[in-house]
């Protein structure tokens, strides 16, 4: 069974605006993802979730599918379930739309979790590796259990410690933004939905399960993740898929 991937993407980032369109090698960066989600779930399946028609055009030109959703989705977890039910999907796999490096066998990886497990919410962790990630508040930082669950999400260093953090870069787990969903767990997901008071604190959608006692199940990835937050990290991501076609 092939589960649909749903990549929400939004034109108005704080931080980025129109960021799903800066060009990556000559390409729109919403491009790079639905093909490399296209390798996981195949491009009939694969459905770009937005509220801006300019984003949805470039979608539809690429031969993906495009869903107009609420201007008044605060996360792209709410721009997820606003498709799914719309759409009646019972499940999906959301991979965020600046995630240029994303590896099709991380969506695999999630979708099976999804079918074999009883989690209701499936996301990905993976080890920090460079020493500034550790401190950049822009990378949601993850604490799991022994069995798997998230324990909490922050962008603050966790888990920190009273000596000193030279050696918790090999403890530390970033956040990757690619999720499954079951579609009974997004209750409190929607576009009239409310951000709950650590999500609103921390600004990490993930939370809102956690305060709502949704556990979330958590993939550890060795695959290279370097998300897009600012105009500057598209040099890196450049950088990175340059050597890996010199490779």
């Amino acid at each position: 069974m092939l589960i649909p991937v749903i990549i929400p993407a939004r034109i108005g980032s704080t931080r980025f605006p129109a960021k799903p369109l800066a060009k990556i090698l000559g390409k729109p960066m919403i491009q790079w993802v639905c093909e490399l989600s296209a390798k996981a779930a195949g491009q009939d399946n694969v459905y770009v979730a937005t509220d801006s028609e300019e984003i949805a055009s470039v979608a539809r030109a690429l031969g993906y599918r495009s869903v107009m959703t609420s201007a008044d989705c605060l996360t792209g977890t709410d721009r997820v379930a606003e498709v799914m039910r719309r759409l009646s999907l019972p499940m999906a796999i959301s991979v965020q739309g600046d995630e240029p490096l994303l590896d099709p066998e991380l969506v695999k990886a999630v979708a099976e979790r999804l079918l074999v497990s009883n989690a209701a919410v499936v996301n990905v962790a993976a080890k920090v590796t460079e020493p500034e990630e550790m401190s950049s508040s822009s990378l949601p930082k993850m604490v799991v259990s022994k069995s798997g669950r998230l324990l909490y999400a922050s962008r603050s260093l966790i888990p920190g410690s009273k000596e000193s953090n030279d050696s918790l870069i090999q403890t530390v787990h970033k956040q990757v933004c690619v999720y499954g969903f079951h579609l009974e767990s997004l209750k409190d997901f929607g576009p009239k939905a409310e951000k709950s008071p650590l999500e609103q604190f921390e600004d990490i959608e993930i939370l809102r399960f956690l305060e709502a006692d949704i556990p979330v199940e958590i993939l550890i990835s060795e695959s290279l993740s370097v998300a897009v937050d600012f105009p500057e990290d598209i040099a890196k991501v450049e950088a990175i898929l340059t050597g890996l076609t010199n490779d």
